[in-house]
């Protein structure tokens, strides 16, 4: 993290399709682009009090769009204005479950090219399943597509490493550098490659160790009260994959902030917006400072 604190993250009220030219033209163009959005589960989502009883409060927002059709036609130009808000260098990280991750996946490869499509990560919330009629959906996906090949992946990041099994360690860890640390090499193709144990291994694409109850609970800090919200630890883990010290990471559907807040906490710079004034409420007392913001746009 640089030692000098980034600036106040610029939040925007309204459609991502109008506050992301606006974020681009007043800051630049994003390293990473998080998005959570609606997940086309019907209904609408209400907020509560943080530390308040589970009973659902005022609408936070909609999620209903007529049938998946609706969905896709809403989705698909705010795809193309994330792809045009993200540097060379950027990637977009799209988060949704069952309901829609298939057809946005075919819905980005023609928005970016199948080449762009970097691949997905499952996030395991760890909130049980309760369908009785078939397999419970106990997983969420996040899909990764770049603005080009060259895109930043931050592999080495210790977010993005897991120790070594126990086995592992005892096995093959058996050499010792000058400095104490224990490691292996291995020969591949006549080049030798050397592991370091307290480095640990890259870890996969199934992350099951961040529970969506760090967010979602009375008991925790950054619980918010707003529906939805994804725990601080997910996203500081995809902004040291996906972006550089002081690099931009952008939120056109920021809901609580959690991407906001994390970005911040992990050095970065961080600009986002909401159709929702819930969010936009909630969002500026989480970062507790007031910021510039444009009115909401009619209709949606």
């Amino acid at each position: 993290m640089n030692e000098k604190a980034p600036p106040s993250p610029l939040l925007l009220h309204g459609d991502c399709l109008q506050t992301l030219p606006v974020i681009t033209e007043k800051v630049g163009h994003a390293e990473l682009i998080y998005v959570d959005p609606p997940y086309n589960a019907g209904g609408s989502r209400g907020a509560r009090q943080a530390q308040g009883p589970r009973s659902e409060g005022e609408v936070a927002y909609r999620d209903a769009w007529g049938g998946l059709g609706g969905f896709l036609s809403m989705m698909k130009p705010r795809l193309a204005a994330m792809r045009d808000a993200l540097s060379a260098e950027g990637s977009l990280w799209v988060h949704l479950d069952h309901r829609t991750i298939h057809d946005i996946k075919v819905l980005a490869d023609q928005i970016f090219g199948p080449e762009c499509f970097q691949g997905e990560v499952i996030w395991v919330p760890g909130n049980g399943g309760r369908r009785r009629n078939g397999p419970p959906m106990t997983h969420q996906t996040i899909l990764i597509f770049s603005r080009t090949k060259n895109f930043i992946y931050n592999s080495k990041a210790p977010e993005l490493r897991e120790p070594y099994a126990e086995t592992s360690r005892k096995m093959h860890f058996s050499k010792v550098d000058e400095n104490g640390r224990r490691y292996r090499e291995r020969v591949i193709n006549e080049k030798a490659y050397r592991y370091y144990e307290d480095e640990g291994r890259m870890r996969g694409s199934v992350w099951s160790d961040i529970p969506s109850m760090q967010a979602n609970t009375p008991l925790r800090k950054e619980t918010t009260g707003y529906p939805t919200q994804k725990p601080e630890a997910l996203l500081k883990r995809i902004i040291a994959a996906a972006s550089l010290p002081n690099g931009l990471v952008i939120d056109p559907m920021c809901g609580s902030g959690t991407t906001l807040a994390a970005a911040l906490k992990s050095g970065r710079r961080a600009a986002g917006g909401d159709i929702s004034p819930i969010s936009i409420e909630v969002v500026e007392k989480r970062l507790s400072t007031k910021h510039s913001s444009t009115p909401q746009p009619e209709g949606f």
